[in-house]
C-alpha cells in the first residue's frame, strides 16, 4: 500500500514523494491512514523562503475501500479525506525537470484511482517571480474535489476564509487538468459569492458587504468580473451611512501577486465614478497598497461630501467633475488618516447650504456688479458659484494650491485648506470686482470710499482686494488680508489708507 501511494503521486505530479507514516488495517474493509506526506520538485517553488519548500504538503489523509478493490489495477477509492493540504505553485515552469525524468526512463504508473477528495484546512500559495514580493495565498476551510474522468478537469466546491473583512467566500467551478510542466498554467474557472462581510473589521470604515461574480483563466492569471453591494457603507471620519454599489473587472496576476482593476464602476447614492489601478501586495506592513486613477463625470458634490465629510448638511451642492489619483497605503490606522488624494475638480454651478455663507456670496455679487439690492417687484435669487481648482488630501485635511471662484461680477483666486471634520477654514487670495469700491455701497459710505478707489484700481476697471476666509463652517469669518503674499499693493501708506477706508 505504501508503494502504491508513492507511485501514484509520483506519476500524477512527476515529482519525488516522501511519506512519513502509513497505517493499514482490515475491519469491514481496508482502512488506510497517512501522515507527513510531501511532494518535492528538483527546484524550490519559493526560493525566497528558507529551506526547501515542497510542491504539495499534506498533514494527514485517510480512506477506506473493499478488500477486493485492493487487487484491481488501478485500485479504486470512492473518497479520500485530507487535512492540512498546502499547494505551493512555483513561479517557474518544470519543463527541464520533467524532461530529465523521462530521459532517465523512470516509470510512472497510477495505481490508485480516486472519485472524490474532501479537504479541510487547505492553503493555496501562488508564488511570484519577483524577489521579496509576498506570494498570493488563499485559505480554504473546506474543499471538495470530484473527478470527472481521466485527463479532464476536477469539479470543486470550496469555502474560502477571508480574514479582512471577515467573511466566508463560497465558490464552485472546475480546475485543471493539472499542467505538471507548468502548474501556474493550469486552467481554472468558476463563480463565487461573498455575503455578510463586516467592513467594520477594517479600520476607519463600516458596513455589511455582499459580492458575487465569475472568474476564469489560469492560476497565474485569473480574470474576475463581479459586483458588490454595501447598503450601509460608512467612512468613520464622516459617520454617514450611504449605499455603495460597484461593478468591476479585475486581473489577479500571479507573476507579481498584484490585482489590477480595469475598470471599477461605482455608484454612491445617485452619483457614479470610474476607477482604474491596482492593489499591490506589500510585506511591511503586511497588507495592500491601493493605487487608483478616479474619474467623476456628472456626480453630485453633496453626495460625495456626505460620504467623506462629517458636516451635515454638506457645505455645498451641485454637479462636480473631478479627476484624482487615490492612494491608500497599507497600515493599521483609520482609512481617513491613510487616504491620500491628488487631483483637480470643477463645479460650474455650486450652491452653499449655509445661509450665512450663501448670503455673503449673494451680497458680494450684487455689490460687485454695482447694485445695492433687489429692484422693486423682483424676487431675490440665490447666486450660483463656479468653482475649480487643484487639491491634495492628506491626513484628513484638503489643501488647495489653486482655487478659482467665480460669481457674477466677481472672481477670486485663492489657496488654503479645509479639514474634513468641518472645523477649519483657512483661505487667502485676491478678489477681483467689476465695480469700484465706492460703487459697492451707497450714500455717505460711497463718498468716503471714492478717494481710495485708485489704490484698488486694476487695469482700468473695477477693484482688486486681498481677502481671507477663516473660522469654521458654522462660524465663517470674512475679511481683508493685507498680509497676503499675492496682493499687489506696493507702498505701506496705500495699505494703511485702504484699511482705514475699509473700516469706515
Amino acid at each position: 500500500m505504501r508503494a502504491r501511494v508513492i507511485e501514484t503521486l509520483s506519476a500524477r505530479f512527476k515529482s519525488r514523494v516522501e511519506l512519513a507514516d502509513l497505517n493499514v488495517w482490515v475491519a469491514d474493509g481496508l482502512h488506510v491512514e497517512g501522515k507527513g506526506l510531501r511532494i518535492f520538485g528538483t527546484t524550490d517553488p519559493n526560493p525566497w523562503q528558507p529551506g526547501m519548500q515542497p510542491l504539495i504538503e499534506i498533514g494527514g489523509f485517510r480512506f477506506q475501500t473493499s478488500l477486493r478493490r485492493l487487487f484491481r489495477d488501478p485500485m479504486h477509492v470512492d473518497i479520500i479525506y485530507v487535512n492540512g493540504l498546502v499547494v505551493n505553485v512555483p513561479s517557474t515552469n518544470r519543463r527541464q525537470e520533467i524532461r530529465d525524468l523521462r530521459q532517465r526512463g523512470q516509470k510512472m504508473k497510477i495505481s490508485i484511482a480516486v472519485d472524490r477528495f474532501v479537504c479541510a484546512n487547505t492553503k493555496l500559495i501562488i508564488n511570484t517571480s519577483r524577489p521579496g514580493k509576498p506570494p498570493l495565498e488563499f485559505d480554504i476551510s473546506d474543499l471538495r474535489l470530484k473527478e470527472i474522468g481521466p485527463g479532464l478537469p476536477l469539479r470543486f466546491d470550496a469555502t474560502l476564509v477571508n480574514p479582512r473583512p471577515v467573511g466566508a467566500i463560497h465558490s464552485t467551478g472546475r480546475f485543471g487538468p493539472l499542467n505538471e510542466t507548468s502548474p501556474r498554467e493550469s486552467a481554472v474557472e468558476g463563480d463565487y459569492s461573498f455575503t455578510h462581510a463586516d467592513l467594520g473589521t477594517l479600520p476607519g470604515i463600516g458596513g455589511i458587504l455582499s459580492s458575487t461574480g465569475k472568474y476564469s483563466g489560469k492560476l497565474g492569471h485569473i480574470e474576475v468580473d463581479g459586483e458588490t453591494d454595501t447598503p450601509d457603507f460608512q467612512i468613520a471620519v464622516s459617520g454617514h451611512r450611504v449605499p455603495l454599489h460597484t461593478d468591476f473587472h479585475a486581473i489577479v496576476d500571479g507573476t507579481d501577486g498584484d490585482t489590477y482593476l480595469d475598470p471599477v464602476k461605482a455608484t454612491v447614492l445617485h452619483s457614479s465614478f470610474t476607477a482604474r489601478g491596482k492593489i499591490v501586495r506589500v510585506k511591511n506592513p503586511r497588507g495592500h497598497d491601493v493605487e487608483l486613477e478616479v474619474l467623476l463625470g456628472q456626480a453630485r458634490v453633496e453626495e460625495l461630501l456626505k460620504l467623506g465629510i462629517k458636516t451635515d448638511p454638506p457645505i455645498m451642492t451641485g454637479v462636480i467633475e473631478m479627476r484624482t489619483k487615490l492612494s491608500l497605503p497599507a497600515g493599521g490606522e483609520d482609512i481617513g488618516k491613510r487616504l491620500e488624494l491628488e487631483g483637480n475638480f470643477h463645479l460650474p454651478a455650486a450652491h452653499f447650504t449655509s445661509d450665512k455663507v450663501q448670503g455673503r456670496i449673494d451680497g458680494l455679487s450684487m455689490r460687485s456688479l454695482g447694485t445695492s439690492g433687489v429692484a422693486p417687484g423682483q424676487a431675490e435669487q440665490a447666486v450660483t458659484s463656479d468653482l475649480k481648482g487643484t487639491f491634495i488630501l492628506s491626513h484628513g485635511v484638503l489643501f488647495f494650491s489653486y482655487l478659482h471662484f467665480l460669481v457674477p461680477g466677481t472672481h477670486a483666486d485663492m489657496s488654503g485648506k479645509y479639514s474634513l471634520d468641518g472645523d477649519t477654514f483657512d483661505f487667502h487670495g485676491l478678489l477681483r470686482l467689476n465695480a469700484k469700491l465706492s460703487q459697492m455701497t451707497t450714500g455717505w459710505k460711497s463718498i468716503l470710499l471714492k478717494p481710495v478707489d485708485p489704490f484698488f484700481h486694476k487695469d482700468g476697471a473695477g477693484a482688486e482686494i486681498p481677502f481671507t476666509v477663516s473660522g469654521t463652517r458654522e462660524a465663517p469669518r470674512f475679511g481683508l488680508d493685507f498680509h497676503s503674499k499675492d496682493q499687489h499693493l506696493k507702498e505701506d501708506h496705500l495699505i494703511e489708507n485702504g484699511r482705514a477706508a475699509a473700516t469706515r
